[in-house]
């Protein structure tokens, strides 16, 4: 993760605003008799129990290394991250497309639909603000990239998940209003059942989308590609380095692995090499603090 991101403080902001929504909608929808709005208060609890596990995923991958995880638990956050799709896929997706199937067969007319439209205009900017603070995070580490491009290849699995998930809430938000509107205005409640099918297939959709991403990190990818340009560069400006012949590396967690296969220049003994070589090691983790192991290895071909 880019230095300055801060995915535990996009966290907390979307929990506070996932439990504030969540309870509001579902008294709005106990009044209204609104699927779209019991599909987005059950999609808003869900988020919020989300958030709740990426928080113990970002606690249990602070543990130290052991001797049974020699590199550390810091790919727990990927397994929480993924646990978190597969919510967002059947308590969020899967429940609002059986909501709207159910509205669709029985559809009732809604009771005080001025309720539903206060409450989804206090969730859209409720989530809004969460949505905006997960962006102050993001763009801290997208470096000029677009939004689609950070998502495909960020390795920060707890902030792509918030970013999916307040991206799905306010989508979602939006279509339920129009829905909603649709409704009172048509007088036809197979509106709302529509609004529950939209949503539904939404959150599938992101979550999908989410799960494809985190399972790459849980399989195991390098760092992203521009920092691993960054990294074999300054390996190469080193002195004493004559050629970079490999560079792999390990993303785990907010930790990094990093081994490299270099040339280097000839040195008058074996403990100048080794003096060298430890310099170029200190000066690299100083530029790259997330590196926590590196495998340094000289040799005359790759």
């Amino acid at each position: 993760m880019a230095a300055g991101a801060n995915s535990l403080k996009s966290i907390l902001y979307a929990l506070a605003a996932n439990l504030s929504i969540a309870l509001a909608k579902l008294a709005a929808a106990l009044v209204t008799h609104s699927g779209a709005m019991m599909a987005e208060a059950i999609h808003s609890f869900a988020d919020a129990g989300n958030q709740l596990l990426l928080l113990l995923g970002l606690k249990t991958a602070k543990r130290p290394p052991s001797p049974q995880h020699p590199l550390g638990y810091g790919k727990t956050i990927y397994f929480w991250s993924f646990i978190v799709a597969i919510m967002l896929f059947s308590m969020g997706g899967l429940y609002s497309l059986y909501e709207g199937w159910h509205k669709l067969h029985d559809p009732q007319p809604l009771n005080s639909p001025w309720i539903a439209v206060a409450v989804l205009l206090f969730a859209i900017v409720a989530e809004g603000l969460s949505f905006r603070a997960c962006l102050v995070e993001v763009n801290k580490e997208r470096a000029g990239r677009s939004y689609w491009r950070w998502f495909r290849e960020t390795r920060s699995s707890a902030l792509l998940v918030i970013f999916g998930e307040d991206l799905a809430a306010l989508l979602g938000l939006v279509l339920a209003l129009v829905f909603v509107l649709l409704t009172m205005i048509t007088g036809d409640p197979t509106f709302d059942a529509y609004g529950s099918l939209a949503i539904g297939g939404l959150l599938v959709l992101i979550a999908v989308f989410i799960g494809i991403e985190v399972k790459s990190l849980i399989i195991g990818q390098g760092v992203e590609p521009r920092i691993r340009s960054q990294m074999t560069e300054f390996i190469a400006e080193q002195e004493g380095v004559v050629e970079v012949f490999n560079l792999l590396s390990l993303q785990l967690g907010e930790d990094v692995m990093v081994a490299v296969k270099v040339r280097m220049a000839p040195h008058p003994d074996a403990d100048a090499m080794v003096a060298r070589i430890n310099a170029i090691e200190a000066a690299f983790k100083g530029a790259f603090p997330q590196v926590v192991w590196l495998f340094f290895e000289p040799d005359l071909a790759d």
